[in-house]
């Protein structure tokens, strides 16, 4: 029993011995596990500055294509172009033509677009005026150019339980900007488009008169005012 023991003992300690080591070994070689952002952080910044720094937008698509991002990092590139581009005073296309270059580069990048525009329409309400206007105005550059799906505007459910005020001010900017960008008769046709029916049936919903009218009135007003100032 007493040889058991110390046995046990001699593996345990063993054991430990072996797991220091490892760690020893990792330091050595820079390969020391961070639990915390900090790694996260300092990519987030150094995506940052590298934006700031470049004066247009091959130049920047240069710089950051030459970073070399670990599998999973892809979307956290995306966030940065979303969250500098709310940042600005007024909207800059730069950010939308970034964004275009790296699908245009990579289409592993249509994803993480994707999923953060459902993200940000259901947080939206956070956003002061101002970043709202310009992320509205980012995501319309990206469908314009079809470098995300208009598959995401299936999320958007618009009656008045579903949406808030600042739901439908994001969804009146984004389809004036569309409206800018495609003109009338194409969002028109785009809006008819056989293969999207799906994923305009929460913007013109026909399950409901109730939510049938106030989607008529909600697009009715916006473009009275918006063709007549």
């Amino acid at each position: 029993m007493l040889r058991k023991m110390l046995c046990g003992q001699k593996r345990q300690g063993s054991s430990d011995e072996e797991d220091s080591n490892a760690e020893n070994t990792k330091e050595k070689e820079g390969l020391i596990i961070d639990n915390t952002e900090t790694n996260l952080t300092a990519l987030r910044r150094a995506i940052c500055l590298t934006i700031h720094s470049s004066l247009h937008v091959e130049e920047c698509a240069h710089k950051l294509s030459k970073m070399q991002f670990k599998p999973g990092q892809e979307i956290t590139l995306c966030h940065m172009f979303l969250d500098c581009c709310a940042e600005t005073r007024t909207y800059e296309k730069f950010f939308g033509l970034l964004a275009g270059r790296f699908y245009a580069i990579n289409k592993t990048y249509i994803t993480p677009f994707e999923q953060i525009f459902q993200d940000s329409y259901y947080t939206i309400h956070r956003l002061d005026s101002n970043k709202l206007r310009n992320v509205s105005k980012f995501f319309a550059h990206l469908l314009f150019t079809d470098s995300i799906s208009w598959k995401v505007l299936s999320c958007i459910k618009l009656n008045e339980e579903d949406t808030n005020s600042s739901n439908r001010i994001f969804i009146k900017i984004l389809f004036q900007e569309l409206s800018e960008y495609m003109g009338l008769s194409k969002l028109n046709q785009r809006v008819k488009d056989v293969t999207l029916q799906e994923a305009f049936s929460g913007l013109f919903p026909r399950d409901n008169p109730k939510n049938t009218r106030f989607s008529i009135n909600f697009f009715y007003i916006y473009w009275f005012r918006w063709s007549y100032g």
